[in-house]
């Protein structure tokens, strides 16, 4: 009996082995009964060639052919398998993660600690202005902006980003600055960066309504040298940036190194009190930024010259005159956005010491703006701009035409009157200008805009005999293409 039991056990177990190994092999049953032991042994081996290596070499024992050996091989075999998938899998996880979209291109790795980005933006215009030239310039085609942009993280506590400028004449660097992340609530940055004064001069240039910006950014600073601690808390309805700077003059980049042994304080607090709130206000957002410091010297470097959107000069120092002591910015901010409708407005007052010979003044300058911007085929808006058409541009494809946007601006910029005529010569600088912009943007998809401004600004002063400076009419349009 125990002799029978067995040879039914072991003819059980043949069975199972080279049903086992005729599934493996993937064959048909009519096929599996027809397999004898010889058949079954070599397309083994022809698996074992594939997997690597023959079970029976790496058993260390040469093995009869039989039922029992093939058993055997089908289960290292088996194991073998498992091995190189539990490989594959863990190199899986630990591979880097390579992205490329309307966002532009990114390595990231397998935790997300590191990553590396590449962005750009390219801006190309054509400039024309109506009713004759203006003294200085030229009907053109201009290659304004052409920057690469690198930036990512280091682990979790470092961030950086790099981008340097190769349109004009010559190579810059726009941007270049660390993070030290430590917190949402606090991050340390260092290096070249936007001074946190206005607030469309800390908008992306990408993301502006207009071709150029308006005048209450020939008042604000824009990017500076230092060390600026920021962040944001309360679920980010609120966030704060507070730095040291170098000290740049209105309207301008600072100097590549301090040129006066004098430090800028800046900061702004700005409040999303509805941020989190589907309602009507959750586009809301208000603050305030300033700055405070000195400044001595003459030149570029520490007294600003102010221009039109346009782009025009209308308003400069005498050459004798010099920045002697205190500067002062104060910005009331804010913006509204709701669906497809947007309102952006701020205010600023820079007040500069200047000296000419033994007479000094305090000269108090103030700047205004509200643009107002609204997107016809009903993508929502928000102070980053359109980000995305709901129907991009694709001749012959669902009839998509993109998105299309129109924008108004007006925006007026008055020097004090305490500059005249000691310190400014009111024959050549305008006392005020009155600026105005209307505009259509088209948004053919995420990565490519085209743009088309009408701009007029009007002067009081700037003119021989106390005349009005003649009013610039322009004609700018721009394609943008940012990823």
């Amino acid at each position: 009996m125990r002799n029978g039991h067995s040879q039914v056990k072991a003819k059980g177990k043949g069975a199972w082995a080279l049903g086992a190994l005729a599934c493996s092999l993937a064959m048909p049953v009519w096929a599996q009964q027809a397999l004898t032991v010889e058949a079954l042994q070599k397309r083994l081996e022809a698996l074992e060639r594939r997997v690597g290596g023959s079970a029976v070499a790496a058993e260390g024992e040469a093995v009869e052919p039989g039922l029992g050996d093939l058993d055997q091989r089908l289960r290292i075999l088996e194991r073998r398998l498992e091995l190189q998938q539990e490989e594959q899998v863990a190199k899986a996880k630990e591979a880097a993660v390579v992205t490329v979209n309307d966002k532009g291109a990114s390595l990231k790795s397998a935790n997300g600690d590191y990553e590396i980005k590449l962005r750009g933006l390219v801006q190309g215009d054509a400039r024309f202005y109506l009713d004759g030239v203006p003294a200085g310039t030229n009907d053109t085609f201009l290659l304004r902006t052409a920057r690469p942009t690198l930036e990512g993280s280091l682990g979790k506590l470092v961030a950086f980003r790099l981008t340097p400028e190769f349109a004009g004449d010559s190579a810059s660097i726009v941007d270049a600055y660390v993070d030290l992340r430590f917190n949402p609530a606090y991050t340390l940055r260092v290096g070249k960066f936007t001074s946190p004064v206005g607030l469309e001069r800390l908008q992306s240039s990408a993301a502006l309504s207009e071709i150029e910006r308006a005048l209450p950014s020939e008042l604000a600073p824009n990017r500076d040298i230092g060390v600026q601690l920021q962040g944001e808390f309360a679920n980010s309805e609120v966030s704060y940036a507070i730095g040291v700077f170098n000290g740049a003059v209105d309207g301008r980049d600072a100097a590549t190194t301090n040129p006066d042994n004098d430090f800028e304080y800046a900061g702004r607090l700005f409040f999303e009190p509805f941020k989190n709130d589907a309602n009507a206000l959750s586009g809301l957002g208000f603050g305030i930024g300033g700055s405070i410091g000195d400044k001595h010297g003459s030149g570029n470097n520490f007294l600003p010259r102010y221009r039109t959107p346009g782009q025009l000069q209308f308003f400069g120092y005498l050459s004798t005159v010099l920045a002697d002591g205190q500067q002062t910015r104060f910005s009331p901010e804010g913006y509204y956005y709701r669906g497809g409708f947007g309102l952006l407005a701020e205010y600023i007052v820079s007040k500069q010491a200047v000296r000419v010979g033994a007479v000094r003044e305090d000269i108090s300058n103030k700047a205004w703006q509200t643009t107002a911007s609204y997107v016809l085929t009903g993508e929502d808006t928000g102070y980053r701009g359109v980000l995305k058409p709901s129907r991009p541009f694709a001749p012959g494809k669902n009839g998509g035409w993109g998105a299309f946007e129109l924008v108004g601006r007006y925006s007026v910029l008055e020097v004090d009157e305490a500059a005249f005529p000691l310190f400014a010569n009111p024959s050549t600088s305008a006392n005020q200008a009155n600026s105005w912009t209307l505009g259509v943007n088209w948004y053919l998809n995420s990565n490519l805009k085209l743009v088309v401004n009408y701009l007029h600004t009007s002067f009081e002063g700037g003119a021989a005999a106390g005349a009005d400076r003649e009013s610039e009419k322009a004609l700018f349009s721009r394609l943008q293409v940012a990823f």
